[in-house]
């Protein structure tokens, strides 16, 4: 993995200065030179002390307009992603995959299945197609299946001052993405900006700042789960990065990784 990502900096020209780490607010890291957007800050993430180390990634996009995007190199590129996972879990096994799964026991504890679970047995077992149509939603939904973690897509346009994530203590109310009512949990990882709650991990993301068809400036989330390795999320931003550079190669990205 270290070499695979070391092959994608020097590919790509990426660079994130040590400093950057833990700064408090997205840093640029997609070449030399290039300036912040939108200043020295995009998004900033406040971390509530009570969820301790759980680990959780950012990757902000800034995607050109459709034309300029490289729409059919990314179909090929999943289309053989997909054929690889196929033959990968060719014998697929439920309880052999996600039986030790972080996020699949996180779920369990609120007596939820985990909606990847459902995904990727959706795409394996019963043949439904990969959401390609809409390509930026594409890339974190390939991801998860991929790597079995939690991630998704919210429209930056849409944010309102600094996200604050913290642990849910009550079962608090929020628009859900598909127009129904739904709520955070007692022990759930959430966010909420100056407007209201924007995601539950359990939930999912809000009606206001879930991703719309024309957003082109958006952050993806990768979530964690206590003790769970930052590498891990690292490795799905890394990836996520990777992917956007194939649909885009001249998109503006950010990153940041907040854990202890």
């Amino acid at each position: 993995m270290i070499c695979r990502f070391l092959q994608f900096l020097k590919r790509y020209g990426i660079i994130q200065h040590k400093s950057e780490k833990n700064s408090g607010c997205l840093k640029p890291v997609k070449g030399i030179g290039m300036e912040p957007l939108g200043g020295s800050c995009m998004v900033q993430f406040q971390k509530d002390a009570a969820l301790g180390g759980i680990p959780f990634g950012v990757l902000e996009v800034v995607y050109p307009d459709k034309p300029f995007r490289r729409t059919e190199d990314f179909r090929i590129m999943v289309e053989e992603h997909l054929r690889l996972l196929r033959e990968k879990y060719a014998d697929y096994d439920r309880k052999a995959l996600f039986g030790e799964n972080v996020y699949f026991r996180f779920f369990r504890k609120f007596k939820k299945t985990y909606p990847v679970m459902m995904q990727l047995e959706s795409f394996l077992l019963k043949g439904r197609p990969f959401p390609i149509d809409n390509s930026v939603t594409a890339i974190p939904f390939l991801a998860e299946l991929e790597t079995q973690s939690l991630s998704g897509t919210h429209d930056v346009d849409f944010v309102r001052g600094t996200v604050r994530l913290f642990a849910g203590t009550e079962k608090a109310p929020f628009p859900g993405m598909r127009g129904e009512e739904v709520h955070t949990y007692p022990g759930d990882f959430c966010a909420r900006d100056d407007e209201g709650i924007i995601f539950s991990m359990i939930a999912g993301a809000d009606a206001r700042t879930c991703v719309k068809e024309t957003s082109r400036h958006v952050f993806y989330p990768v979530f964690g789960v206590a003790g769970q390795p930052e590498a891990e999320i690292s490795a799905v931003l890394d990836r996520l990065e990777e992917y956007v550079r194939v649909l885009a190669p001249e998109a503006e990205t950010a990153r940041q990784l907040l854990g202890k």
